[in-house]
C-alpha cells in the first residue's frame, strides 16, 4: 500500500515537473497562439466566480468593479516556474494599485497549500482557490495530467467594466506581470 502511494507520488512529481519546466514563450513570439485566443475571449464579459484565497476570505468579480482585475492562473504552488510568475507580480503589485488593478491569482490548489506559498513568498495579493475547477472550467484551461488536473498559465484581462480585454495564452514567466501591466496602461491611456 505504502509503495504504491509512492509510486503515484513519484509518478504525479514527473508529469508536474515535465509540465512545468517546459519555457513559456513571450506575448508576443511567433510561437504564440495569441490571435485566436483573442477572438474567444476579448470583448465578452468575465464569468463570474466565488473563490476564497489563502487567507480563507471570499472573492468574486463583483467586489472589484471599477478596477482592472488581472486573473493569472498557474499550475501548482511552489514549482519553479510558478514562484517566479508570482515574484514578478510582487515586484510589480504597487504599480499595479496604482494603476487601479487587482491582481488575483488562480490555481487549482487548496486554500491551505496556497497559504504556505503566499507565507513562504510574502505575497501582497490573493491567490485564489479553485480546487473544484469552477473558474478554470468556465475558462476551458484544465489540464489533465491523468492523476491529477492542473490550470494551464494563462492570464485574462478584465477592464473595470467586467469585459475581457486581452487573454494572454504564452506567456513568459520572467516578463508576464510587468507585459500586463504595460497593456493596463495602454489601454487605460
Amino acid at each position: 500500500m505504502k509503495a504504491s502511494k509512492i509510486c503515484k507520488a513519484g509518478l504525479l512529481w514527473i508529469s508536474c515537473m515535465t509540465v512545468l519546466s517546459q519555457p513559456g514563450y513571450a506575448e508576443d513570439s511567433i510561437f504564440s497562439k495569441s490571435e485566436q485566443a483573442q477572438k474567444q475571449w476579448v470583448g465578452k464579459s468575465a464569468p463570474a466566480f466565488k473563490l476564497q484565497d489563502q487567507n480563507g476570505q471570499w472573492h468574486s468579480l463583483n467586489q472589484h468593479k471599477g478596477k482592472w482585475v488581472v486573473l493569472y492562473f498557474y499550475p501548482k504552488d511552489n514549482s519553479p516556474g510558478c514562484t517566479q510568475e508570482a515574484n514578478q507580480f510582487k515586484a510589480l503589485y504597487p504599480q499595479f494599485i496604482k494603476n487601479n488593478a487587482v491582481v488575483l491569482g488562480v490555481s487549482l490548489d487548496d486554500v491551505k497549500s496556497h497559504q504556505k506559498f503566499s507565507e513562504k513568498l510574502a505575497l501582497p495579493f490573493p491567490i485564489l482557490a479553485d480546487h473544484n475547477h469552477q473558474l478554470a472550467d468556465q475558462f476551458g484551461i484544465v489540464r489533465n495530467l491523468g492523476i491529477i488536473k492542473i490550470a494551464k498559465r494563462e492570464s485574462f484581462l478584465v477592464d473595470p467594466k467586467g469585459t475581457i480585454v486581452y487573454h494572454y495564452n504564452s506567456i513568459n514567466t520572467q516578463s508576464h506581470a510587468a507585459q500586463v501591466l504595460a497593456d493596463i496602461q495602454k489601454f487605460s491611456k
